[in-house]
């Protein structure tokens, strides 16, 4: 069995795509900027200090000769010794003067194109082709999606296992918080509703309020730039007998993910099951996810979204009613889905053949 790609050869294999970019578009430079893709050139090193911005403290220029991290001297220590692998050369700034950089890159792209994933200035966008390389992972990714996915849902299970009727929605979502950070994972996106708030609010950011006989916790939870995305129920008395037929809506979805299909043929199968389950309204009140990996959702599908589906994609669905949700992140692989936020502590039902995660009852 072969052993982790390290870091290097992932960052030179993925150096290549971006220079065969620059050879087929004629471009000379590539600049990335957002949290995202410097996750994905570095092999999971972070750009992130303002944990609510899409872009970070550097960001990577590729040329075909240089790879080189863009930064002020603020971070540039920082990131060379705890968050950027072999590979690239540094230019840091001084802080106050921001306009040195732009010399660096004038310097080395000259009038000719740059690309970015946030263009400005006269640069262009990065073609989809990249975009859609993105979303396949290869091996290394896997693995630390299979980590990260692992130690997520074990996070939310601690936490929901712990909650209190009079826990407010606030203590929740924290202690959420808490026990990702222990984890060394970003709380990038943490929801919490209990009892009243629950059926009213597809997106309930915590409040004040006690969470009383039931409370839904849902993660976007971010570590080497990957996201796990998942969602859980704690019922303080017997859970609603809706989460069965949910659970069968969801199983429709899921076994529509094949290589090969569109992202709009997955849309297609989750509108049937809610008609099937004579709640087509629901489809209209909250989107199905879609295809997730850099960002928590890199593409939602839609009736049109062509965007093909190949193994090595990850994909984070949502399917729901009002007060009720299911959520986990997938990985697509050789053969078939594989359930990266599975906490096998965690009280489950067998549903077409898928292991799905219950309410926890505390009674």
């Amino acid at each position: 069995m072969s052993g982790p790609v390290p870091r290097a050869v992932e960052v030179q294999a993925k150096l290549a795509l971006l220079r065969d970019c620059l050879d087929k578009s004629g471009a000379a430079a590539i600049r990335l900027r957002g949290i995202d893709w410097f996750a994905w050139v570095t092999a999971g090193g972070s750009s992130a200090v303002l944990q609510t911005s899409d872009l970070g403290v550097a960001e990577v220029l590729v040329t075909r000769d240089e790879a080189c991290i863009l930064t002020d001297e603020i971070e540039a220590a920082r990131l060379r010794e705890e968050e950027v692998p072999a590979g690239f050369s540094f230019h840091a700034s001084p802080w106050a003067q921001i306009e040195l950089r732009e010399r660096y890159v004038l310097g080395l792209a000259g009038d000719a194109v740059v690309l970015s994933d946030h263009p400005h200035s006269g640069e262009q966008p990065l073609p989809n082709t990249l975009r859609l390389q993105r979303l396949v992972l290869g091996e290394a990714e896997q693995m630390r999606y299979r980590a990260l996915g692992r130690e997520a849902a074990e996070a939310m299970s601690e936490v929901l296992r712990a909650a209190r009727p009079d826990w407010t929605e606030y203590q929740l979502a924290g202690a959420g918080a808490q026990a990702l950070w222990r984890r060394g994972i970003h709380p990038a996106l943490v929801l919490a509703a209990g009892e009243r708030r629950l059926p009213l609010y597809r997106h309930p950011t915590p409040s004040h309020e006690a969470i009383g006989k039931r409370a839904m916790l849902v993660f976007c939870a971010r570590r080497h730039g990957l996201y796990a995305n998942l969602t859980r129920f704690v019922s303080f008395g017997a859970a609603p007998e809706e989460q069965a037929a949910l659970m069968d809506l969801e199983a429709t979805g899921l076994a529509a993910v094949e290589a090969g299909k569109s992202l709009s043929a997955l849309y297609h199968a989750f509108d049937a099951a809610y008609k099937h389950a004579d709640r087509a309204e629901a489809l209209n009140e909250h989107h199905q996810g879609g295809i997730t990996g850099y960002q928590a959702r890199e593409i939602v599908a839609t009736p049109s979204t062509a965007t093909g589906l190949e193994t090595g994609m990850a994909f984070a669905f949502n399917p729901s009613f009002a007060g009720i949700k299911i959520e986990d992140t997938f990985l697509l692989g050789a053969q078939g889905l594989e359930n990266l936020t599975y906490d096998p502590q965690w009280p489950a039902a067998n549903v077409h053949g898928r292991q799905r995660p219950l309410w926890l009852e505390m009674i």
